[in-house]
């Protein structure tokens, strides 16, 4: 699936953007009205420049003990931005945003201009479904292959049954 056909995509609302020389304090005011986890960085061409998340507030500005009213985005913004495009297959996204450690794509036009930013729970939240749904035509061919996989099967199923078992123990 692409991610121009996420309901979430059609859904969304102009992705909220500053430029490299606002401060700390109007981000973190439009996050926390709008309630979202990061802002683009954006030069006069609405091209991505960079971006400024949770984790950079508390990673570059607090851990570092730098002043937020005077501290420009330039200063605390991840720069080497992965972005997508609208044609992009969610999954591959998905893959690479859990591999990687990131939570937000930028999706940018054929100029790569911003034009929308996807979260990694966009793409989790329908799926969950997808990949359920996927699961289950899978475990059906596979049976279909014949009885000799049905050992695999069971005993995949017991092993991660007593993993999860032992990890909420554990926890």
């Amino acid at each position: 699936m692409k991610i121009k056909d996420r309901p979430e995509y059609r859904s969304k609302p102009v992705p909220f953007s500053l430029r490299s020389d606002d401060v700390v304090p109007t981000a973190v005011k439009t996050m926390s009205e709008k309630n979202i986890g990061s802002v683009v960085i954006v030069d006069d061409e609405m091209k991505v420049k960079g971006i400024v998340t949770e984790r950079d507030l508390m990673r570059r500005l607090l851990n570092k003990a730098l002043d937020p009213k005077t501290t420009p985005l330039s200063a605390i913004m991840t720069s080497e931005v992965r972005t997508g495009r609208a044609d992009d297959e969610v999954i591959d996204w998905l893959r690479q945003m859990s591999n990687e450690r990131f939570r937000h794509l930028p999706v940018v036009d054929e100029q790569g201009r911003l034009v929308n930013i996807m979260s990694q729970g966009d793409f989790v939240s329908f799926t969950w479904p997808d990949l359920l749904s996927l699961l289950k035509e899978k475990t059906r061919d596979t049976l279909k292959g014949g009885a000799s996989q049905m050992p695999i099967l069971v005993t995949g199923m017991l092993a991660y049954a007593v993993l999860v078992l032992a990890i909420v123990k554990w926890f």
